[in-house]
């Protein structure tokens, strides 16, 4: 209910004034049963337009730092989060990623929609980064075999780029690719080749789809040097 009020009535009506999006293939989204919409990540707005143009409710998989914020911008932040439909993640690795993986899962078999940024991170510089492998192994542990599609968001980066508090208006875009179809794997062992095999083949369609240049690294990897080079040249 929360969702749809937000969705149709207090926010997205404004958001869709404010950014109007030019929208292409939305006619590859199934109508029925799960699905994974594998999108770039420029921007934390992403996960707010992206949903304001399709059908049904889309579940992202969200960073737990969202939700343990503290005082009322915390608790503000973690009711809107749950309101959207976020999902938190935990990235520390180990069962705690695990377990952020089965609640993926868990949507998926529930026949929702789900919403993943295979590159685990905003893109710190407008490049397409390596994906992970985490969309992967959701996909091979759902109960059923659940298309992907590939999502390019354009533009977003410019209306609210890393670091900023709020958004800027402007014109942004989203492409909607045909989906991929990875039932072919399911008999496999869930091994590093199929994870990455299946996570590279979701990127380059991403890629394909984008006109962002591809770097064959992990965007976090990226941040964390940019952050280390900020922190050395502000000690200095």
């Amino acid at each position: 209910m929360m969702y749809s009020l937000l969705k149709h009535v207090f926010v997205g009506p404004t958001v869709k004034r404010l950014f109007p999006q030019d929208i292409v293939g939305l006619e590859n989204i199934p109508k029925k049963g799960p699905v994974v919409f594998a999108s770039n990540h420029l921007s934390v707005i992403d996960s707010i337009l992206m949903p304001l143009v399709v059908k049904r409710q889309v579940y992202f998989l969200a960073k737990a730092e969202y939700f343990r914020g503290k005082g009322v911008k915390g608790r503000m932040t973690k009711w809107f989060m749950t309101s959207v439909g976020q999902l938190p993640i935990d990235r520390s690795g180990g069962q705690a990623s695990q377990s952020s993986l089965d609640t993926g899962v868990e949507v998926l078999n529930s026949g929702r929609w789900l919403g993943i940024y295979p590159e685990g991170t905003r893109s710190p510089d407008g490049r397409l980064y390596r994906g992970r492998t985490g969309i992967a192994r959701m996909l091979l542990a759902a109960d059923e075999s659940v298309p992907v599609i590939p999502v390019v968001m354009v533009g977003t980066d410019k209306i609210m780029p890393i670091g900023a508090k709020r958004p800027v208006r402007g014109r942004t875009g989203i492409i909607f690719g045909e989906p991929l179809d990875f039932s072919r794997y399911r008999t496999m062992p869930a091994d590093r080749f199929v994870l990455r095999a299946i996570t590279d083949e979701i990127m380059s369609e991403i890629a394909q789809l984008s006109d962002q240049e591809y770097a064959d690294v992990y965007a976090s990897t990226l941040r964390k040097k940019l952050d280390a080079q900020r922190a050395t040249a502000a000690e200095s």
